[in-house]
């Protein structure tokens, strides 16, 4: 099973999709994408994503090889967040939408994906900005596709998306 968790800045995806693994079987493993460097607010954000997750929950800093990873891991996964796999993407190393379709889609466990909604948000002002949203909406919409079911997450409230026609 596949589900798909879209929503914007803090809306409440992460919480509702950790939600959602309670009910998955173990062991479960929680894939992060966040690279935080030397930026104290996402050290910040990421310990408290960290505290949220019960103890028994295995982490795996995925890096740039995310279809590589779901490959490798067993059990259910909760993978948080495109976004930052797409935005650690630069010039020509564009993420492989594709392999990672392949990936979830030949997965034997279930797993859960947070995503960033950003169509919904402002417009962005640079070229870097444009790119990354149309390329994360593209794998918004090509890991919907694939995926079992879709949520948009606003205020801490989902909304489960119907099929596209």
């Amino acid at each position: 099973m596949i589900t798909l968790i879209l929503g914007g800045a803090r809306s409440g995806k992460s919480a509702y999709a950790e939600r959602l693994m309670e009910r998955l079987p173990p062991p479960i493993t929680y894939v992060a994408t966040m690279q935080v460097g030397d930026d104290p607010d996402l050290s910040d954000r990421v310990a408290r994503h960290r505290q949220r997750r019960p103890a028994t929950w295995h982490t795996v800093e995925a890096g740039l090889d995310l279809a590589g990873v779901l490959d490798r891991v067993a059990g259910s996964i909760l993978l948080d967040s495109l976004g930052p796999w797409v935005a650690a993407h630069t010039g020509d190393d564009a993420a492989d939408g594709a392999a990672l379709c392949r990936a979830l889609a030949g997965r034997r466990g279930d797993t859960v994906i947070v995503s960033e909604e950003v169509g919904l948000g402002v417009h962005p002002s640079s070229a870097a900005g444009r790119h990354f949203r149309d390329a994360l909406g593209t794998l918004n919409q090509a890991v919907a596709a694939v995926a079992d079911d879709v949520f948009l997450v606003v205020a801490g409230r989902a909304l489960r998306l119907d099929e596209a026609p």
